[in-house]
Protein backbone atom coordinates (compact mmCIF):
# COMPACT_ATOMS: atom_id res chain seq x y z
CA UNK A 1 0.00 0.00 0.00
CA UNK A 2 1.55 3.50 -1.60
CA UNK A 3 0.88 6.86 -0.28
CA UNK A 4 -0.08 7.41 -4.07
CA UNK A 5 -2.69 4.51 -3.96
CA UNK A 6 -4.25 5.85 -0.99
CA UNK A 7 -4.66 9.28 -2.55
CA UNK A 8 -6.01 7.34 -5.65
CA UNK A 9 -8.62 5.45 -3.46
CA UNK A 10 -9.45 9.03 -1.53
CA UNK A 11 -10.22 10.53 -4.84
CA UNK A 12 -12.56 8.13 -6.13
CA UNK A 13 -14.18 7.88 -2.59
CA UNK A 14 -14.54 11.49 -2.71
CA UNK A 15 -16.38 11.72 -6.17
CA UNK A 16 -18.33 8.63 -5.18
CA UNK A 17 -19.73 10.00 -1.97
CA UNK A 18 -20.73 13.25 -3.90
CA UNK A 19 -22.50 11.16 -6.42
CA UNK A 20 -24.30 8.92 -3.90
CA UNK A 21 -25.89 12.66 -2.38
CA UNK A 22 -26.76 13.62 -5.28
CA UNK A 23 -28.49 10.73 -6.15
CA UNK A 24 -30.02 10.55 -2.85
CA UNK A 25 -31.30 14.06 -3.29
CA UNK A 26 -32.75 13.46 -6.61
CA UNK A 27 -34.90 10.90 -5.58
CA UNK A 28 -35.72 11.94 -2.40
CA UNK A 29 -39.62 12.75 -3.87
CA UNK A 30 -39.55 8.99 -4.70
CA UNK A 31 -38.20 7.53 -1.56
CA UNK A 32 -40.83 8.96 0.96
CA UNK A 33 -41.84 5.28 2.34
CA UNK A 34 -39.33 3.02 0.18
CA UNK A 35 -35.57 4.02 0.01
CA UNK A 36 -35.62 3.33 -3.29
CA UNK A 37 -32.64 5.96 -4.19
CA UNK A 38 -30.38 3.99 -2.54
CA UNK A 39 -32.06 0.47 -3.05
CA UNK A 40 -32.06 1.27 -7.16
CA UNK A 41 -29.91 4.25 -7.98
CA UNK A 42 -26.83 3.44 -4.89
CA UNK A 43 -27.24 -0.25 -4.34
CA UNK A 44 -28.20 -1.56 -7.46
CA UNK A 45 -26.28 0.83 -9.66
CA UNK A 46 -23.00 0.32 -7.95
CA UNK A 47 -23.40 -3.35 -7.60
CA UNK A 48 -23.54 -3.17 -11.72
CA UNK A 49 -20.70 -0.81 -12.05
CA UNK A 50 -18.31 -2.83 -9.77
CA UNK A 51 -19.05 -6.15 -11.07
CA UNK A 52 -18.75 -4.43 -14.69
CA UNK A 53 -15.81 -2.52 -14.84
CA UNK A 54 -14.06 -5.51 -12.80
CA UNK A 55 -14.92 -7.80 -14.73
CA UNK A 56 -14.26 -6.27 -17.88
CA UNK A 57 -11.13 -3.94 -16.87
CA UNK A 58 -9.14 -7.87 -15.82
CA UNK A 59 -5.79 -7.97 -16.90
CA UNK A 60 -7.19 -10.93 -18.96
CA UNK A 61 -10.30 -8.80 -19.91
CA UNK A 62 -11.47 -7.00 -22.65
CA UNK A 63 -10.21 -3.65 -21.87
CA UNK A 64 -7.36 -4.17 -18.82
CA UNK A 65 -6.52 -1.27 -17.13
CA UNK A 66 -3.72 -0.41 -14.29
CA UNK A 67 -4.40 -1.72 -11.12
CA UNK A 68 -4.04 2.23 -9.61
CA UNK A 69 -7.54 2.64 -12.14
CA UNK A 70 -8.67 -0.45 -10.97
CA UNK A 71 -8.30 1.30 -6.97
CA UNK A 72 -9.84 4.02 -8.54
CA UNK A 73 -12.96 2.88 -9.75
CA UNK A 74 -13.68 0.12 -7.45
CA UNK A 75 -12.38 0.55 -4.09
CA UNK A 76 -12.39 4.50 -4.89
CA UNK A 77 -15.69 5.70 -6.62
CA UNK A 78 -17.74 2.52 -6.11
CA UNK A 79 -16.38 2.27 -2.06
CA UNK A 80 -17.76 5.87 -1.56
CA UNK A 81 -21.16 5.47 -3.93
CA UNK A 82 -22.04 1.86 -1.90
CA UNK A 83 -19.99 -0.80 0.29
CA UNK A 84 -23.33 -2.84 -0.80
CA UNK A 85 -21.43 -3.70 -4.43
CA UNK A 86 -18.40 -5.00 -2.59
CA UNK A 87 -20.62 -6.98 -0.49
CA UNK A 88 -22.38 -7.93 -3.73
CA UNK A 89 -18.83 -8.91 -5.51
CA UNK A 90 -18.22 -11.16 -2.68
CA UNK A 91 -21.16 -12.88 -2.63
CA UNK A 92 -20.70 -13.47 -6.49
CA UNK A 93 -17.54 -14.92 -6.17
CA UNK A 94 -18.75 -17.45 -2.76
CA UNK A 95 -21.54 -18.33 -5.55
CA UNK A 96 -19.02 -18.75 -8.41
CA UNK A 97 -16.71 -20.90 -6.61
CA UNK A 98 -19.60 -23.28 -5.44
CA UNK A 99 -19.74 -21.97 -2.11
CA UNK A 100 -23.44 -21.23 -1.96
CA UNK A 101 -23.97 -22.15 2.12
CA UNK A 102 -21.57 -19.59 2.31
CA UNK A 103 -22.95 -16.87 0.74
CA UNK A 104 -26.18 -17.26 2.24
CA UNK A 105 -24.28 -16.88 5.84
CA UNK A 106 -22.69 -14.14 4.31
CA UNK A 107 -26.18 -12.03 3.57
CA UNK A 108 -27.82 -13.10 6.07
CA UNK A 109 -25.32 -12.38 8.78
CA UNK A 110 -24.25 -9.27 6.43
CA UNK A 111 -27.83 -8.05 6.84
CA UNK A 112 -29.04 -9.28 10.35
CA UNK A 113 -25.47 -8.11 11.66
CA UNK A 114 -25.79 -4.39 9.86
CA UNK A 115 -29.24 -3.93 10.87
CA UNK A 116 -28.78 -4.65 14.35
CA UNK A 117 -25.98 -2.78 14.96
CA UNK A 118 -27.70 0.74 13.45
CA UNK A 119 -30.62 -0.59 15.81
CA UNK A 120 -28.13 -0.33 18.84
CA UNK A 121 -26.37 2.60 18.01
CA UNK A 122 -29.38 4.31 17.63
CA UNK A 123 -30.71 3.04 20.53
CA UNK A 124 -27.55 4.28 22.83
CA UNK A 125 -27.34 7.46 21.39
CA UNK A 126 -30.86 7.72 21.73
CA UNK A 127 -30.45 7.28 25.22
CA UNK A 128 -27.19 9.75 25.45
CA UNK A 129 -29.54 12.04 23.63
CA UNK A 130 -32.87 12.49 25.86
CA UNK A 131 -34.48 9.53 24.10
CA UNK A 132 -34.75 11.26 20.71
CA UNK A 133 -36.65 8.75 18.28
CA UNK A 134 -35.18 9.97 14.98
CA UNK A 135 -32.56 8.29 13.65
CA UNK A 136 -31.99 11.10 10.61
CA UNK A 137 -32.42 14.86 10.73
CA UNK A 138 -33.66 15.05 7.00
CA UNK A 139 -34.92 12.55 4.59
CA UNK A 140 -31.77 13.10 2.44
CA UNK A 141 -29.46 11.45 5.63
CA UNK A 142 -32.01 8.33 5.70
CA UNK A 143 -31.03 7.68 1.72
CA UNK A 144 -27.14 8.17 2.77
Amino acid sequence: MSFYSCLIVMLGGALGTLARYFVSVLTAPISRYIPWGTIIGVNMVGSFVIGFFGTLTLASGRYPVSETTRLFVMLGICGGYTTFSSFSLQTLDLIRVGGWGRALVNVVLSVTLSVGAVAVGHMLASRMNSHAILVAQTNTEEEV
